[in-house]
């Protein structure tokens, strides 16, 4: 009999055939036993063959119009039953035995509701530029901005499911919402080693929609913490605008 899969990985894409291979490869090198689920929002560029090719390798797939990320991440979730889950966008890279990282961490304890551990961002052709910030969790750091990176997480189904997943109403910080979620759910524990890696490229909608990220995770925080701290409004004109004109692809 085959193994049953310990982990539900969703892939949610769109128009990023030439990054699609990549994140794929980094999920079927990992040392887990995994379900891959491939949400496409019928991408017109080289994601149909990637899908060809890749098909053996994937427990289900849908190309067609979606609502967006936040419903491919969930349908791609529902369509699984392993214990742990987790996505990768289509951009991103789990790194060598980062998901077995992670899984190991849960599995080590059983009042974790999420892993998450250490990010690397990366230029288009995966070759590291910096760390993502990355810190131990407690609500008055994740007010401040978001200190886990989403690549780099693993989730026990039960918390996923009991908080209803990604809000589908969000689309820039869907990931910083259900961190804020899942804490209720149980403890989300820091691992301080690499486990996955953040391509930048000028695509992202980081980059370029800073203006609707900022404002959404703003919304995110008033919503989970009660207000807004004060470095949110200090930071804007960096974040929003002088990050921007100094480094467009960050």
């Amino acid at each position: 009999m085959p193994t049953p899969p310990l982990v539900t990985v969703a892939v949610p894409s769109f128009q990023q055939g030439r990054f699609l291979a990549d994140a794929l490869d980094s999920i079927l090198s990992q040392h887990v036993s995994v379900e891959i689920f491939l949400a496409d929002g019928g991408s017109t560029d080289q994601t149909p063959e990637i899908i060809k090719k890749y098909a053996p390798h994937l427990a289900g797939w849908r190309s067609e119009r979606d609502g967006g990320q936040a419903n491919a991440i969930n349908w791609a979730m529902a369509q699984g039953t392993a214990p742990f889950v987790c996505w990768l966008n289509s951009d991103d890279a789990f790194a060598a035995n980062g998901l077995s990282t992670l899984l190991d961490a849960l599995q080590k304890n059983s009042d974790w509701a999420m892993a998450y551990g250490k990010v690397m961002n990366t230029d288009a052709t995966l070759t590291p530029t910096s760390a993502v910030w990355v810190q131990s969790f407690s609500r008055s750091k994740m007010a401040q901005r978001c200190i886990i990176s989403q690549p780099g997480t693993l989730m026990r189904r039960t918390a996923w499911e009991a908080v209803g997943g990604v809000n589908g109403a969000l689309h820039m910080a869907m990931d910083y919402d259900l961190w804020w979620k899942l804490s209720t759910q149980g403890p989300l524990g820091h691992v301080p080693r690499l486990v996955a890696y953040n391509r930048v490229h000028p695509e992202t909608k980081t980059n370029s929609k800073r203006v609707q990220h900022y404002v959404e995770a703003m919304k995110v925080v008033r919503q989970h913490y009660g207000h807004v701290p004060l470095k949110w409004w200090l930071y804007w004109p960096y974040a929003v605008w002088f990050k921007s004109l100094l480094n467009p692809q960050r």
